[in-house]
């Protein structure tokens, strides 16, 4: 992986986030800090971010693997009862705490992260990328899905069952590049059950969001 270079950091630009169709929404728009090593905001954040949103309680105890700039996590924690956010990407973390984030660790998914939650939320690599085409740099971490596109997804769901409540939910975003019916087989095949609840068209791809929870 490449060098990690914090000299004056954050060397980060500010931008405006919006609704994931694109429409401005003075309720849920405001400034967020983005730095040229992390995935900036796009149609992807914003379709699970509005769909976590209207998920999320008070009572929810919250993880948010793959944090990226922590804009989910930092709306989140408005409404839930406690919230933690991981990427394993260094700079994601930084950034996510210069945006406000409080509780932000670094981890690979769930590798050293503790207790159970109510509420899992990721937005994961999903892009099939062979060794050939990596170019060594941290922000790769945020689509790199490896050669079939799900090896990150298929990591992370044997991993979420183990830090679930009773009653817990996952809230998985998807695209037909990995293929929306493979990884909700893949769900059903550990014991879960799975559902679409949101999704929207963009260029090239349709994303979904999955929500999954124990039988």
């Amino acid at each position: 992986m490449a060098k990690l270079c914090f000299a004056g950091f954050p060397k980060m630009k500010e931008i405006y986030y919006n609704t994931s169709a694109g429409e401005y929404d003075s309720a849920r728009t405001g400034k967020v800090r983005v730095h040229s090593q992390v995935y900036e905001p796009a149609a992807d954040t914003y379709l699970l971010m509005e769909t976590a949103l209207k998920e999320v309680s008070s009572t929810d105890t919250v993880i948010e693997i793959g944090t990226g700039c922590g804009i989910i996590a930092r709306e989140l924690a408005k409404t839930a009862e406690t919230v933690v956010a991981a990427d394993i990407n260094p700079y994601a973390v930084r950034c996510a705490r210069a945006n406000g984030v409080a509780n932000v660790v670094r981890a690979d998914l769930f590798s050293g992260i503790r207790g159970r939650y109510s509420l899992i939320v990721f937005n994961p690599p999903y892009i099939p990328i062979q060794e050939s085409e990596k170019h060594d740099e941290w922000i790769e971490c945020a689509w790199d899905g490896g050669p079939s596109g799900a090896d990150v997804i298929n990591r992370f769901l044997e991993q979420a069952k183990e830090h679930m409540t009773v009653n817990g939910r996952i809230l998985l975003l998807i695209s037909t590049i990995t293929g929306v019916e493979r990884v909700m087989e893949r769900i059903g095949g550990l014991g879960m059950k799975a559902e679409e609840i949101a999704s929207s068209r963009v260029p090239y791809e349709r994303l979904t969001v999955l929500r999954s929870k124990a039988p």
